[in-house]
């Protein structure tokens, strides 16, 4: 078992070994505060953009759901008549420049994964640049918005925001309650009380703590041709190779087990690169998560799909979403 994969099952099932990290948790606690008090003091600059900022995020280390939410957000923007614009930092990307637009027919590798599937999927005009604010200068030079969505935004304070939703993954919570190297937290605990909402992925119904939202499978994409079938297309105890290289790959394998197929396991580091050699290539029909697909297209074979998922969130949830929206959006154009 790889350090990285130790960390994470001790996080959320416990081990003694973590009291070691203790000093160095508590060092990067204050440096996480330290970074945060420097910008909301005015100490370092905050870039305020002409249209309001809402930031997707997680507080812990690991996938949550924050792309599919992103994809509902933009529908959500545009269900409203808002013009929406995605900036994100493009993790692994390696582009010419920055800030880079990214375009439907970009390669993974210049662009980045994340960013490459919502643009394929949405069409959203979106920025790339670790500098958040000189991505959100560039995309909005370029195109008239109403609203910028900041992807994973949550600990860039650099970039002002007017909204800050989390992502919380219900189902294995916020393990420890610890910061890193010690738990899963990117920030204490107590900057939830600073967020407007909580997302909880996979819970049922709201609760005190956020609101609930889920993650329904849709269909299957053929990842070489594009075509789309039912997801009838493999039948109760259908064997497959599953690929996943998400932060939580585990979510994805439970899912397809949820569908009563029988996945073999094939779990990668999020954000992985793959090759032709690194993946099953026998007469198995293969699935991988739609964010894989987007890197494999060069190589694929005709046996291989990625599944399609969309977020659902509940009602109480957008109508007060759509209540906020429509009011920073006034507040900005008066």
């Amino acid at each position: 078992m790889g350090l990285s994969r130790w960390l994470q099952q001790a996080w959320y099932e416990g081990h003694p070994l973590l009291n070691v990290l203790t000093p160095l948790e508590g060092l990067y606690r204050k440096v996480v505060a330290r970074q945060r008090q420097q910008f909301l003091s005015g100490e370092k600059v905050v870039y305020r953009a002409p249209v309001p900022v809402l930031v997707v995020g997680n507080i812990t280390v690991g996938g949550t759901g924050k792309t599919p939410t992103i994809l509902w957000l933009i529908e959500r923007c545009r269900q409203l008549g808002l013009r929406v614009g995605v900036v994100s930092r493009g993790y692994g990307a390696k582009p010419p420049s920055y800030p880079w637009r990214v375009t439907a027919d970009g390669k993974a590798a210049e662009c980045g994964d994340e960013p490459l599937m919502l643009v394929q999927r949405s069409g959203v005009p979106l920025m790339i640049d670790p500098n958040r604010p000189r991505a959100a200068q560039a995309l909005l030079a370029e195109e008239p918005l109403d609203i910028l969505l900041s992807d994973d935004g949550l600990q860039h304070h650099a970039l002002g925001r007017d909204l800050e939703l989390v992502v919380i993954d219900h189902a294995r919570g916020l393990g420890n309650g610890r910061c890193l190297p010690a738990g899963p937290l990117r920030e204490p605990l107590e900057r939830l009380h600073d967020v407007d909402a909580c997302l909880l992925n996979g819970a049922l119904q709201d609760d005190a703590s956020g609101y609930a939202m889920q993650l329904r499978p849709t269909m299957l994409v053929n990842v070489q041709s594009g075509q789309r079938v039912a997801l009838s297309h493999f039948a109760s105890g259908q064997t497959l190779h599953a690929v996943a290289g998400i932060g939580n790959p585990e979510r994805f394998f439970t899912t397809l087990e949820g569908l009563h197929w029988r996945p073999i396991r094939h779990a990668f580091a999020d954000h992985a690169i793959y090759t032709a050699a690194s993946l099953p290539a026998d007469e198995l029909p293969l699935v991988m998560t739609e964010k894989d697909a987007v890197k494999c297209r060069a190589f694929a074979r005709d046996n291989w799909w990625y599944l399609a998922v969309d977020a659902e969130l509940s009602a109480a949830f957008t109508a007060w979403l759509d209540e906020q929206l429509l009011a920073k959006v006034r507040t900005h154009s008066v």
